[in-house]
């Protein structure tokens, strides 16, 4: 059975996550506070976070950043009232899983943690912990990323990236699948997020490692 943490101070929407997780069958914990709620994701026993950004006592955005900073890997769903771009891209950015504005539909945020909790669950062998493909390797416990033995920095959104394209090496992901796995989010079609982050990954991975395919996508060299 999951698991769920709701960081939320609000008890009208804290109880009612509650009883609408719990009749689907999931375990629910509340926590209405940053300093409470770090304590309860850091303690390993949640399976997804799902987390107000106007907490008491710190900011969200400073709680998902510690959160990563400090290698916790839970998926985070954020649910808040702020619906400015800005703060959408900092908790994309800075290591969110998906980010849903208030007031919003129980259905949609229900098919959003299952989605996650999916992807979450996929079976890791020992081995499947640290991708690697030529000169490149990721250790998805730490998050360290190395290019021919160097350390190399990647923001949250990069090492997602990499990720997904170092588990598909060979294969053709268009930039719609690209911006699905990554970011998860409702996106501007012509948006050229995509281009743009690929760009990032040739300058930190290697100018060689990712070949675009004119009309298609992008496919990692094996």
């Amino acid at each position: 059975m999951n698991r769920i943490l709701i960081a939320e101070d609000e008890p009208r929407i804290a109880s009612f996550l509650e009883k609408g997780l719990r009749a689907k069958g999931f375990t629910t914990s509340v926590a209405i506070d940053a300093g409470e709620t770090l304590d309860m994701a850091l303690s390993h026993e949640f399976d997804l976070l799902i987390m107000d950004l106007g907490l008491p006592g710190k900011d969200g955005l400073q709680v998902l950043e510690e959160l990563r900073g400090q290698g916790e890997q839970i998926p985070i769903i954020i649910l808040t009232a702020r619906d400015d771009i800005r703060d959408k891209v900092a908790g994309l950015e800075g290591g969110a899983d998906d980010y849903m504005t208030k007031p919003f539909r129980f259905e949609e945020l229900l098919a959003r943690v299952r989605l996650r909790l999916r992807n979450n669950h996929l079976p890791k062998t020992k081995e499947e912990m640290v991708l690697t493909i030529g000169h490149v390797s990721l250790d998805l416990r730490t998050r360290r990323v190395r290019v021919k033995g160097q350390l190399v920095e990647l923001s949250a959104r990069e090492f997602t990236l990499a990720e997904t394209l170092l588990r598909h090496p060979g294969q053709v992901m268009s930039r719609e699948q690209l911006l699905s796995h990554v970011w998860g989010y409702d996106y501007d079609p012509g948006s050229n997020i995509v281009d743009v982050y690929i760009g990032y990954l040739r300058k930190k991975l290697g100018s060689d490692l990712i070949e675009t395919v004119r009309g298609m996508g992008y496919r990692l060299r094996t």
